[in-house]
């Protein structure tokens, strides 16, 4: 495996530049996925979703070809009635692009204050093995989250 700094470099840089960075869809891989993708010198990554206000994917990242790395997800509208899938797709984008392209990572704790809710972000472990969870708080009540886990993929 190449050097884990330049693993992790090129997973922030893709995630920065796709779903939050408004990136150009691809047409789906799979029947009614949503697509969307990054490469650059070798390096490709793809993320790919099923569904909207509750859904579920998977990021995986390739290099020279060969998949190294990869993290899946689901997530979902927990109080419809605080808030909805684009309120909440608005405050997940901008408290990603703070962690992604102003702190230039993507694990680790983090706060982010929006007008329609407080989200949160908590992970264990590192790029080589990690497991988190996002929420968005609306009015003191849990209103959205998400689970993740991911990691180095050994043949």
């Amino acid at each position: 495996m190449r050097d884990i700094d330049q693993l992790t470099a090129f997973i922030v840089e893709a995630k920065a530049k796709t779903y939050v960075g408004g990136g150009t869809a691809l047409p789906s891989c799979r029947q009614a996925s949503h697509d969307i993708g990054h490469a650059r010198d070798g390096w490709s990554y793809l993320d790919s979703y099923f569904g909207g206000t509750d859904f579920a994917g998977q990021e995986v990242v390739w290099n020279a070809g060969t998949p190294i790395w990869a993290m899946n997800y689901f997530g979902r509208i927990i109080l419809p009635d605080l808030i909805d899938s684009v309120r909440a797709g608005t405050v997940i984008q901008a408290a990603l692009a703070s962690m992604y392209m102003q702190q230039g990572r993507f694990l680790g704790g983090l706060r982010y204050d929006h007008d329609h809710g407080l989200y949160l972000d908590a992970s264990d472990g590192d790029t080589a093995h990690f497991r988190g969870r996002e929420v968005i708080i609306v009015d003191g009540l849990g209103a959205y989250e998400l689970d993740y886990r991911g990691g180095l993929i050994r043949p």
